[in-house]
Order: C-alpha cells, then structure tokens, then sequence
C-alpha cells in the first residue's frame, strides 16, 4: 500500500492522487455522519413542513463561508458547495420523514 503524504510533500501526482482518494473516502465517511443527524431531525421534527427552515439554511451556509474563508479558501465556491450540501440534506430529510410517517 501506498504512503499517503500531505499535499505540501506530495512530488508526483500519483501521490497526489492517491491523497485525493485517500481524502475523499474521509469526505464521504464524514457527510455518512452527517446525514445520520438528518435522519435524527426527521425522527425529532412533528411535521414535514419543519424540515425546511430557509434561515437555518443560511445560518449554515454563512458559517461554512466564513470557517472557509478563515483557511484561505475561496469562501464564494464553499458556500455554493453549503447551498448544494444543505439541499441535499433537506431532500434526504424529507425522503427520511416520509418513510416515518409513511
């Protein structure tokens, strides 16, 4: 198995590479996590109607922004990335409550 070395120590790209995969894996575990506390909001809210709450949303999306923007990200392409996760979520959530109250 391939060593997997920190982007600023990477000096091929099939290290790179290999690091990206390696990340990405870590990525999806974390949105896994993730969407379990949307399963968890579906079991808690009462009505369907509560899983959108547009000013959550954009509570959400401005703290990514700014934690992005701390790290010397590009905090306009973070927070599109927010606006597609957040979306994603609330669409999961609602398929979640639906199977609960189904």
């Amino acid at each position: 198995m391939t060593e997997i070395l920190a982007g600023p120590d990477c000096v091929t790209m099939a290290e790179v590479r290999a690091g990206v995969d390696a990340l990405d894996r870590e990525l999806v575990a974390l949105l896994r996590r993730r969407f379990d506390y949307m399963d968890a909001a579906a079991r808690i809210k009462p009505e369907r109607g509560h899983v959108r709450d547009e000013a959550r949303k954009a509570q959400v999306i401005a703290q990514a922004r700014a934690a992005a923007e701390a790290q010397g990200l590009p905090g306009a392409a973070i927070a599109a990335l927010w606006d597609q996760l957040v979306e994603a979520s609330i669409a999961y959530e609602l398929a979640a409550f639906d199977r609960r109250v189904g």
